[in-house]
């Protein structure tokens, strides 16, 4: 049987690095909540730049929104 080797991205390997060792459930609820607000602030700032480079108007995103297809 083939062993097949495990690969992980450079995210995950930096963070199997630094918590490597036991972490209090407290600490472990702030850290996903600091990673959930990085990623969506990450994703908001997408978004406006995608509002910007679009020239959307709130009318534009009522449309998007509202659109059955979406």
């Amino acid at each position: 049987m083939l062993h097949q080797q495990a690969y992980f991205s450079n995210l995950q390997q930096e963070l199997l690095r630094l918590f490597s060792h036991q972490v209090a459930d407290e600490d472990l609820i702030q850290i996903k909540d600091l990673l959930g607000n990085y990623f969506a602030k990450r994703l908001s700032s997408m978004a406006d730049d995608a509002w910007k480079a679009n020239q959307w108007t709130d009318q534009d995103m009522d449309d998007i929104l509202n659109d059955p297809n979406q």
